[in-house]
């Protein structure tokens, strides 16, 4: 029965492991507003985000610690209440850069154009921030299956194989999580207002 819960649910990861990144990928190339659409900027949204991915990364340490402790049934709610934290952000991810124009790091004057002038001023800050979210993005694509592989072992009760694949997913998780925060206090200066 518990390969079968984890048989069931392999297509189904599969599937959304790709699906996503996909989805992402294409719906942040759309921009409604440059497309003649007159819908409101959201720009409201990245503070939120932000304080969701944070909020994130609280959840994910207090539920390490939880299982530890022994706290199964917090674990498992701190858990979910994680997956439902970092869904929330993915979907206010899309809407904002389908409504709002992207800030540009080290855009000072906030013409969406990183001049010389701006560019040296930046200086080396900029690489750093480019690593950041460079990393951040690629484990955020590598994190989908593994909180989802992660989840349906726990739900099969094959606590062994969850935990042992947990011990990947979450340092990789809370890294996605911490940077996503790290990158909007980063570029918080430079959004168009």
């Amino acid at each position: 029965m518990e390969n079968n819960i984890e048989t069931k649910y392999n297509k189904l990861i599969t599937a959304v492991s790709i699906i996503i990144p996909i989805a992402v990928a294409a719906l942040f190339g759309v921009n409604l507003r440059k497309l003649g659409y007159d819908v409101a900027p959201l720009n409201f949204l990245p503070p939120i985000y932000a304080t969701i991915n944070a909020i994130t990364a609280v959840l994910l340490i207090i539920a390490v610690l939880a299982i530890k402790n022994g706290k199964r049934k917090l674990h498992e709610n701190l858990m979910k209440t994680a997956i439902a934290c970092s869904l929330a952000f993915l979907l206010m991810y899309v809407a904002y850069h389908m409504t709002s124009i992207s800030a540009v790091f080290g855009d000072v004057n906030h013409n969406s154009i990183l001049e010389e002038s701006e560019r040296v001023t930046i200086g080396f800050v900029r690489i750093i921030y480019l690593f950041i979210l460079v990393t951040h993005i690629s484990l955020s694509v590598i994190i989908i299956p593994l909180v989802l592989i992660t989840y349906v072992r726990a739900l099969s009760q094959r606590f062994d194989k969850h935990k042992k694949i947990a011990k990947i997913t979450f340092p990789i998780w809370l890294y996605v999580a911490v940077t996503a925060v790290i990158v909007y206090i980063m570029i918080a200066p430079y959004y168009v207002k």
